[in-house]
């Protein structure tokens, strides 16, 4: 038997399936990150908030997703949900997982990223009158943005590559496809080697996206750059 066959190899790797499912990986992935930025954004606010019951349970939640298997969480999801009357299709439960995993590492990326902001703008902008929700808003979360883009991305690549244990419950993804596209004729290294072509694929197109995010960020002014020069003749007059 040929160690590798390059006609089976092209010939997973320009399948319909394939493409479908690496169409599929990245939905999921996607979907998952947004979750996750969610759940990560809000547990970060609550975290800054100092409020000592949202601590705890935020303390709780980072603890419980970040000190067990993603896998664990997967399987629990799907097969455990149920007998509480939540029943979800097996796509649902994969973004539910991965979200709420994503979430915990998140929101330590965001924490991080609004307390890189000083507190000397916070002040400034209470000095002016503006409302906490209106700072956080306006003045923290766009240049904490730039801070945690190159963590957010390098979670994102890491998302796509644990939507791979999805297919222990059936979702239609890459890796799930690629096993099943093997067992009919024992070909895994064509298989398996088109399904990692694709993975380098999707994780250098986010990479590209990611760098140019980047680069337009440094080079848009934030927002105390825009302010008019009058407004910091509040901040220069002496009391």
């Amino acid at each position: 038997m040929t160690l590798f066959q390059p006609w089976t190899f092209l010939r997973y790797l320009l399948s319909v399936d394939y493409a479908a499912a690496a169409a599929n990986t990245l939905w999921l992935s996607l979907a998952s990150l947004i979750v996750g930025l969610l759940v990560g954004l809000l547990l970060a606010i609550a975290r800054e908030a100092k409020v000592a019951p949202l601590g705890a349970i935020v303390g709780f939640y980072l603890w419980l997703f970040r000190g067990t298997p993603v896998l664990l969480q997967i399987v629990f999801a799907f097969n455990v949900l149920p007998s509480f009357g939540v029943v979800l299709s097996g796509y649902a439960c994969a973004i539910l997982a991965l979200g709420l995993n994503e979430g915990a590492y998140m929101a330590e990326i965001m924490r991080s990223g609004i307390s890189a902001v000083g507190d000397d703008q916070r002040q400034a902008r209470r000095a002016l009158g503006l409302r906490e929700r209106h700072i956080m808003r306006l003045i923290v979360l766009p240049q904490a943005l730039r801070i945690i883009i190159p963590p957010i991305g390098n979670q994102f690549i890491g998302m796509l590559k644990l939507s791979a244990l999805v297919s222990v419950i059936g979702v239609h993804e890459l890796l799930l496809v690629a096993d099943q596209s093997a067992s009919a004729n024992f070909r895994y290294l064509e298989a398996l080697s088109a399904a990692g072509i694709y993975y380098l694929a999707l994780t250098t197109l986010f990479m590209a996206l990611q760098s140019r995010l980047e680069r337009a960020l440094s080079r848009q002014p934030c927002k105390d750059e825009r302010l008019p020069a009058r407004r910091w003749l509040v901040f220069a007059t002496p009391r």
